[in-house]
């Protein structure tokens, strides 16, 4: 894998409760990237990019966010034009709404919502494996990246974005689902990189560049 940057970025992985923070830390150590997982409020501003890992329920995830305060940082940092990743949970937290155990609202960062599979070949959920993502969308975030590979994803749900350009990925289980969205300096991806092997350390690379305002090959 090539370099990052001669300067380690500094990437936050948002700490609130809920989520697999101590592989995606290590994951982004692996590419290079100074990782640090916090809840604090003041470290998440002063990080290159955040990352907000997730497993687990909606509801009780955004519940955790309201708690700490850090919905209100995520939209801000978003606003301001900060590099933000959501992984699984991460990515639906960043939609408008979910369905999830009676409805919550989201981060709204994304226009659209997020629903249960519904696959319809009779697929049992949770859907947990390897599947081929096809990537339709041109971004920095998957730069060097086959137009298909295999991403290793855990979950029952799945987000629906209200505007099909923002859709960087799909992949296929029982039905077509997003699974890559970009909107403005919002990155979201629902397959789990830190466990999808020299294609996920790739995207999480990728990320680590755009946090640092490095040059990302296309």
């Amino acid at each position: 894998m090539s370099p990052l940057v001669a300067d380690p970025v500094r990437i936050a992985v948002v700490d609130y409760g809920m989520g697999n923070r101590r592989s995606v830390e290590k994951a982004l150590e692996h590419v290079g990237a100074r990782a640090e997982i916090t809840s604090d409020p003041a470290r998440l501003r002063a990080a290159d990019g955040l990352i907000v890992p997730g497993v687990g329920a909606f509801p009780r995830a955004m519940a955790n966010l309201r708690e700490r305060g850090l919905d209100d940082v995520l939209r801000e940092r978003v606003a301001a034009g900060m590099p933000v990743l959501g992984i699984c949970l991460g990515m639906q937290l960043a939609f408008e709404r979910s369905t999830e155990l009676g409805g919550a609202e989201g981060l709204g960062l994304v226009a659209g919502e997020v629903t249960v599979l519904a696959p319809s070949g009779g697929e049992k959920l949770p859907h947990i494996g390897w599947s081929e993502v096809t990537f339709g969308g041109a971004s920095p975030l998957v730069a060097e990246l086959p137009e298909r590979c295999a991403f290793y994803h855990v979950h029952s749900f799945a987000a629906r974005p209200a505007d099909p350009g923002e859709v960087l990925g799909e992949a296929d289980y029982g039905g077509r689902f997003a699974t890559a969205v970009a909107r403005g300096s919002f990155y979201g991806v629902q397959f789990h990189p830190e466990k999808s092997s020299a294609a996920g350390l790739r995207l999480l690379a990728n990320f680590a560049r755009i946090c640092a305002g490095a040059p990302v090959p296309r």
